[in-house]
């Protein structure tokens, strides 16, 4: 969700920043303005009670002491009344996860290296972050043609659009399926404005554009949503750091291009477009993420499986043995007298059982009278 809010954040500085560059009426200034609100941001850093740090990621990398202190922090600051032993107790999580007084342990994006599935998760989104931002330029540029504020302004309503898509279907059709969906439509209108454009009308060749700009920015946006939903508390911040570093590099890709005066921009819509079929196919080796919990570990994360592709609700209650075609002998009644049958013959055999144990006993008293005298 908090991923979700900053996307929305980052459209909101995309649509203000025209505003700003009429009010400005220089790049120079522009600059400056967007340099000057960037250190606004260095009061998080230096005023604790305005960007706290997470009591999950203290809890999960073993710090105790501070995680208590930023959890009577915020008892504090909601108005509730913990007592004075809370600040007090030594033994708050020790009792209750660990024997003893644990160290803290820290962890760096080299960790990754070390799990199984981990690494290779960060490294698909990564890579489908990377070509979400690199392919966006190959539908600007026929947006073109409409004049570049026009173009300015639809690219920013599109990715709008793309934010309140994924905000609709995420929670009902599930991460993976979302991501897969957008990145097969974006693999599909870069491959037909890379084959058709010079056949295609010009009203056809926009909307195509748009559509792609739109699965684009939508591909990029899930990527890090699911990213911050598969790493593990421990190394989320890292690892969305270089995921956010990918799509980044991708973007800065265009660019490039045009200080080259646009002579490879045609084997870039090649490379990325092939790099996006690429990207649908690893997209299969992600787990789903939908209503589970998020990894605190790295054995928590090793242990998010993918699940199967064709994977229907009713398959759950498969029986471990096939049920066959039914007997044309065999009938249900018949079975049950015959269960029945035999049960009064069993019953019948144990009271007849006991009846003879009696003649019998009778008997050997019959053959000595000599006992029933003594």
């Amino acid at each position: 969700m908090i991923t979700m809010i900053g996307g929305f954040f980052w459209l909101g500085g995309e649509l203000l920043l025209p505003g700003m560059a009429v009010l400005c009426s220089d790049w120079k200034i522009l600059q400056g303005a967007i340099t000057a609100a960037l250190f606004l941001l260095s009061s998080y850093w230096c005023c604790q009670l305005l960007f706290p740090e997470s009591p999950r990621w203290l809890l999960a990398t073993q710090q105790l002491n501070r995680c208590k202190a930023e959890l009577l922090l915020f008892s504090r600051a909601n108005g509730i009344d913990t007592g004075d032993d809370f600040a007090d107790r030594e033994n708050l999580f020790t009792d209750s996860f660990w024997e003893g007084f644990p160290r803290p342990r820290y962890y760096s994006f080299c960790s990754l290296f070390r799990t199984r599935l981990i690494w290779r998760n960060a490294l698909i989104l990564g890579f489908t972050a990377f070509i979400g931002c690199g392919i966006r330029p190959c539908f600007t540029r026929n947006l073109m043609v409409l004049g570049s504020s026009i173009t300015y302004f639809l690219r920013a309503g599109s990715d709008l659009l793309a934010c309140i898509f994924l905000c609709i279907t995420v929670n009902h059709w599930g991460r993976r399926a979302v991501l897969l969906l957008c990145t097969i439509l974006t693999g599909f209108c870069s491959l037909l404005l890379l084959a058709l454009t010079q056949y295609l009308f010009t009203a056809v060749t926009i909307a195509i554009s748009v559509l792609g700009s739109l699965s684009s920015h939508a591909v990029v946006m899930l990527s890090i949503f699911f990213a911050s939903e598969v790493l593990p508390t421990i190394i989320r911040g890292s690892g969305l750091g270089i995921i956010l570093g990918l799509s980044l590099l991708g973007r800065a890709s265009f660019p490039i291009i045009v200080l080259q005066q646009r002579s490879g921009f045609f084997l870039h819509h090649v490379v990325f477009s092939s790099f996006c079929i690429l990207s649908v196919l690893s997209l299969l080796l992600l787990p789903e993420t939908k209503r589970k919990g998020l990894p605190d570990s790295l054995r928590q994360g090793d242990s998010l499986r993918r699940p199967p592709l064709l994977l229907q609700a009713t398959q759950d209650a498969v029986p471990l043995l096939s049920h066959g075609k039914p007997r044309a002998d065999y009938n249900p009644d018949s079975y049950a007298r015959l269960a029945s049958s035999t049960k009064k013959m069993i019953k019948r055999n144990s009271t007849n059982g006991q009846d003879n144990k009696a003649l019998s006993n009778d008997e050997l008293d019959l053959a000595n009278p000599s006992v029933n005298y003594i």
